[in-house]
C-alpha cells in the first residue's frame, strides 16, 4: 500500500529541524534491518522521541510504527497524521488490541516502535521496563532493536514550556545490535538484558553530548548524577 501521509511528513520534519538549527548525530543506523520485522525499543525522555527514533531508521529506507496513546489519535491535528502514517492507538483499558495490532504490523514485516517505560521519565533516567516488547518480539518471532535518544528534553518534556527557538540544540541518537529472541527464553531476564543494552546506548549518547549547561538555571536538562537538577528517579 502506497505511503501518502509520511513521506511529506518526514520532509517536514526535516524542513523544521533546518529552521531549529538542530544538531543531529546518529550512530549505528547500519543495524537498522533493511527488510523485516522488528521491534524498536528506545527511552523516553521527551514528547517528541518517536520523530527522532523515526529519523534513525530513514538512511534504511523504513518506517516505523509507534505505539502512541489513544489520545493522540482523537486529536484534530494528529489524529489524522497518526492514522495515516499507520500507528498504532493504545487505550490502556483494552490493551490487549494494541497488542494485536502490533503483532500484526511485525508479521507483515514492518518495524513497531514502543516506549517500555510507558511514560516520559522527568528524572531523565531509565524507569522500569515493561515486558511488552519482548513478548510481541517472542510472539511474532522478530528481533529487538535497542536505541537511545538524547537532547530531545530541551525541545519539549513534562513539566517545561516547548522550546522551539533556534537554539541549535544537539540531538544524539544511537542505534544498538538487534537483539535476537527464543520464544522459551524468560520474559524477565530478557526484558532486564534490553534494558541493559539501553541503558549503554544512553550512557554512550549522554558521553558523545557536546552541550553542557550554562548554568545552574539551565541544568534543569542533566540527571542529578551527571550534576544536573532534574528531579531524582522514584525509589
Amino acid at each position: 500500500m502506497a505511503e501518502l501521509i509520511y513521506p511529506p511528513v518526514i520532509q517536514a520534519a526535516r524542513t523544521w529541524f533546518k529552521a531549529l538549527g538542530l544538531r543531529i548525530d546518529l550512530d549505528g543506523a547500519q543495524h537498522i534491518p533493511k527488510d523485516g520485522g522488528a521491534v524498536l525499543v528506545s527511552n523516553h525522555i521527551s514528547y517528541l522521541d518517536f520523530i527522532f527514533c523515526g529519523y534513525a531508521t530513514l538512511p534504511a529506507k523504513r518506517y516505523v510504527r509507534f505505539m502512541a496513546k489513544e489520545s493522540v489519535f482523537r486529536h484534530r491535528i494528529s489524529g489524522p497524521l497518526m492514522r495515516g502514517m499507520k500507528h498504532i492507538p493504545v487505550d490502556r483499558a483494552q490493551g490487549a488490541q494494541a497488542f494485536r495490532e502490533a503483532l500484526a504490523s511485525l508479521r507483515r514485516g514492518e518495524i513497531v516502535g514502543v516506549f517500555p517505560e510507558a511514560t516520559i521519565s522527568e528524572s531523565f533516567t531509565l524507569k522500569g521496563f515493561k515486558s511488552g516488547a519482548v513478548r510481541m518480539a517472542q510472539e511474532a518471532g522478530v528481533p529487538l532493536l535497542p536505541m537511545a535518544v538524547w537532547g530531545t528534553q530541551r525541545l519539549w518534556t513534562k513539566g517545561r514550556k516547548r522550546d522551539f527557538g533556534r537554539n541549535r540544540f544537539p540531538i544524539t541518537i544511537r542505534v544498538g545490535e538487534p537483539m535476537g529472541v527464543g520464544s522459551q527464553v524468560d520474559q524477565d531476564a530478557l526484558t532486564a538484558k534490553l534494558k541493559g543494552r539501553v541503558q549503554e546506548l544512553l550512557t554512550a549518547a549522554q558521553e558523545a553530548y557536546p552541550d553542557k549547561p550554562k548554568g545552574p538555571d539551565d541544568s534543569w536538562w542533566l540527571p542529578a548524577h551527571l550534576g544536573g537538577s532534574a528531579p531524582k528517579p522514584a525509589t
